[in-house]
């Protein structure tokens, strides 16, 4: 038998980790009650925010996946994620990095509070800094989707965007110059990180598609 998955399945996350835009889990329109209408299942990738922020099965979600390498296991030494489909099937991961992830777990609560702290603070100084064009941090009132972010979840995770100044030369020297930052595409670890989406994660897009995601020379 054969099934045609793009039209039984609706993928989503819970914010996009670029420029986070939100995406609507709890109103009328939201993805839910989208996919509920045209009978199509909602999955839901919940990195960003983690179950403790953000309880996206209450939303109406028939799935929800996470990558235990980010925020769950949060120590930046393992790899793993999990989706189970049929149990037969599947790379089984080792005792080892299933230890891994167990003891950050056991800290998650503490680790995304302070994340999400200390992410705060950098936000509402970047905001009214001569040199920034503009922070898109889902928790400040600025960001346009600040109250649908307030109805949703209980907090953001460390992860946001700003648009710097000075195009491309101006977002490369600022790279440069910071010192606790380490320029690393990865998230939710105990290391702070810092990246220019344009020419690292995102530079084999084509700059008119980069453009239309707000992915610009100056977005970090």
């Amino acid at each position: 038998m054969s099934c045609d998955f793009r039209k039984t399945l609706v993928i989503c996350r819970t914010n996009l980790d670029r420029n986070t835009h939100k995406s609507d889990h709890a109103s009328g329109g939201s993805a839910s009650c989208i996919a509920k209408k045209h009978n199509l299942i909602l999955i839901v990738d919940n990195t960003f925010l983690t179950s403790y922020l953000f309880r996206r099965l209450s939303f109406g979600a028939d799935i929800v996946t996470y990558s235990l390498t980010k925020c769950m296991s949060g120590h930046s030494d393992v790899v793993m994620g999990a989706l189970e489909l049929l149990p037969a099937m599947g790379i089984v991961p080792s005792p080892f990095d299933c230890y891994q992830v167990n003891r950050g777990l056991k800290t998650l609560a503490l680790r995304m509070e302070q994340h999400k702290n200390n992410a705060l603070v950098i936000a509402k100084y970047l905001e009214i800094h001569p040199k920034v064009e503009k922070v898109l941090h889902p928790v400040l009132p600025s960001h346009p989707k600040h109250d649908l972010f307030k109805r949703q979840t209980s907090g953001h995770s460390g992860t946001f965007s700003f648009y710097l100044k000075g195009g491309l030369s101006g977002a490369k020297n600022f790279l440069n110059a910071v010192k606790l930052f380490t320029l690393a595409k990865s998230l939710g670890g105990y290391d702070s990180l810092i990246e220019l989406p344009s020419v690292m994660t995102h530079a084999s897009v084509p700059s008119e598609q980069r453009a239309v995601l707000g992915i610009t020379d100056s977005l970090v």
